[in-house]
């Protein structure tokens, strides 16, 4: 038996993997913004499973969480950063308040969780990390770039910290989900109030009002729930986690075109040294 602790429990990804997580015994720190929206969640299993008032915008908060679950359960082994949420803008529409919210609850809040985590699990030598992050961070689609960026900017600390920490006996997984059957792309879903008609044909498809992905995405996120769990529980895990075949295929595509673009332009790539 493990203990985890899930940020942004109360929908979605989060409570999958949080019933995921109880269901395969393990003690559970369920967090949410609003704590009542999880606590049907610690009822299901009082001994094992504790709710927690949780804005990860908010470090107090995030020490806190932390600290309740070492009261608790003695430590956290694994730490889920899940919490955040969808924002649509072509670049130039972009709320710059709106933009500063994005960051600091998807990267601020992820770091603020990791550092509460950290003390306890260097000092028991053992612990797992696992970021939620997106195929969007790899796919970059047009009116989500602050979104794909808020999402890269977790993968780029999350491969300098994985090296930070392997010798300790903690490891570090980015999962990037494909499209899953969450309210991501409904309750989950913001976008800016700035509308500008050039951006229509491009970012303007993908505001909210002509989303027709809601509720008819293919991914189970039960199973996305127990996948995270297999990783976590192997004997080494990943450092990067695709789930979903649209994220497999996605990344693929990427991977070969980005290659075609390397061999398109290596000759001048090359071209930068100082001549011998």
């Amino acid at each position: 038996m493990s203990t985890w602790l899930i940020t942004g429990c109360s929908t979605g990804l989060g409570r999958s993997l949080a019933e995921a997580v109880i269901g395969a015994g393990h003690n559970a720190v369920v967090t949410a913004r609003d704590v009542a929206r999880v606590a049907d969640l610690a009822d299901t299993a009082p001994d094992r499973v504790l709710a927690v008032a949780l804005d990860v915008t908010n470090p107090e908060q995030a020490a806190s969480a932390v600290q309740q679950a070492q009261q608790r359960f003695g430590g956290v082994d694994v730490l889920v950063n899940n919490a955040g949420y969808g924002y649509r803008a072509a670049v130039e529409e972009g709320d710059d308040a709106d933009i500063r919210s994005l960051f600091e609850t998807h990267f601020f809040g992820t770091v603020a969780m990791i550092k509460a985590v950290l003390p306890g699990m260097r000092a028991r030598r053992s612990g797992a990390i696992v970021n939620i992050s997106s195929i969007g961070a790899q796919l970059t689609p047009v009116g989500s770039g602050y979104y794909a960026a808020a999402k890269a900017a977790i993968e780029g600390i999350s491969g300098a910290l994985r090296g930070e920490l392997a010798p300790l006996g903690i490891s570090v997984t980015i999962v990037e989900p494909g499209a899953f059957r969450t309210d991501f792309a409904g309750r989950s879903l913001t976008q800016s109030s700035t509308v500008i008609d050039d951006y229509a044909a491009t970012a303007g498809q993908r505001r909210k009002e002509n989303d027709t992905m809601d509720g008819k995405q293919a991914g189970d996120p039960a199973k996305a729930g127990a996948a995270i769990i297999s990783a976590v529980e192997s004997s080494e895990p990943p450092a990067f986690l695709l789930l979903g075949p649209d994220a497999l295929a996605a990344y693929r595509y990427i991977a070969e075109d980005r290659a075609n673009e390397i061999a398109k332009w290596e000759r001048l790539t090359a071209s930068t040294n100082f001549d011998s």
